[in-house]
């Protein structure tokens, strides 16, 4: 008999992130104009947006604050009763966190510090997109009409967070929220230095990577995906035209096998324009365990990782920069 424990799929999926920065309408500029997104909504000090193939109203909130940085990170749940079992579980492992109403764009929401001091949250109720009169998509299938600006990025992807232990890390997301490891890195005698995790069949939803600083709480990426290969290659372009720092890419990932390339909006956070990834549908899915870079190399093929790659971070809110 297998000693596997039973696979958990209470949560279905990153919904939502916050990211604070400095320059708030700098920041809307360039997710609005460069990036891609929408601005569904506004109120004071924060921004709402959304990708053109998100299926919620909002995927994004811009906080203006002090210093760059992540705000939270909202996980949705399959259902209500999965959001319940879910904090049940998060209070069990003496989890302390709170029930909340909800914002913008989405119904209560049970908020808490995850291992690594983010702040995350899980709930359910979400409001979806509803196109305004005259502007529906030519395809039913989609949330809204594709009329493409910037880099176009089509929906929310993923996340990377910076955690002090990342193999702590990645047994509280599996073990309390379901989670499948998928891939992680661990250096021939050492720790464990990176995670790639995920709830449902893509790549990763989460990725957790050793932090170099002694602190907590920092934001190493958020990601949006967009279609194909060469959308990726276009968004370094668009980059290039509006005087964006390139700092990594386009090129492949060696884990996740996805093509990306890295930037930084205007308040200080990186951001990544994300595609492909493989997908994993066995549900006996062995993790893949790499005890280097392929070939000395941090992708599998193209540039070699910068060193700011590994070293910059944008702080927690009110934490020290690195």
């Amino acid at each position: 008999m297998s000693s596997r424990p039973e696979p958990m799929y209470d949560i279905a999926q990153l919904g939502h992130a916050e990211l604070r920065t400095p320059r708030l309408e700098e920041s809307v500029a360039f997710f609005t104009e460069v990036y891609g997104l929408t601005l569904v909504g506004e109120d004071p000090g924060r921004a709402h947006l959304r990708a053109w193939n998100d299926d919620v109203l909002t995927s994004l909130t811009l906080t203006g604050a002090p210093e760059a940085g992540l705000g939270h990170v909202a996980w949705r749940a399959t259902s209500p009763q999965a959001l319940e079992r879910r904090v049940a579980a998060l209070e069990k492992h003496d989890v302390e966190g709170a029930w909340h109403d909800g914002d913008f764009g989405h119904g209560k929401a049970y908020r808490y510090t995850g291992v690594g001091g983010h702040i995350q949250e899980v709930y359910f109720e979400t409001e979806k997109y509803v196109p305004p009169p005259g502007e529906a998509p030519a395809l039913p299938n989609q949330p809204q009409r594709f009329a493409p600006k910037g880099a176009a990025a089509a929906r929310i992807d993923h996340i990377n967070l910076l955690v002090p232990d990342v193999a702590e890390a990645s047994r509280f997301q599996q073990e309390v929220l379901g989670f499948k490891l998928r891939e992680r890195l661990v250096p021939a005698g050492g720790d464990e230095v990176g995670a790639w995790l995920s709830v449902m069949t893509k790549a990763h939803d989460l990725a957790l990577t050793k932090e170099p600083a002694p602190t907590t709480g920092r934001l190493h990426h958020l990601a949006y995906a967009v279609p194909e290969t060469s959308d990726v290659i276009r968004a370094a372009d668009v980059f290039l035209e509006n005087d964006v720092f390139i700092e990594f890419g386009p090129a492949k990932h060696s884990r996740t096998q996805g093509f990306f390339l890295y930037v930084y909006e205007p308040g200080g956070n990186r951001v990544e324009v994300f595609t492909g990834g493989i997908h994993i549908f066995a549900p006996d899915f062995e993790t893949v365990t790499w005890d280097t870079e392929s070939k000395g190399r941090g992708t599998a093929w193209g540039l070699g990782v910068p060193e700011s790659f590994h070293t910059h971070a944008t702080p927690p809110f009110g934490g020290a920069s690195a």
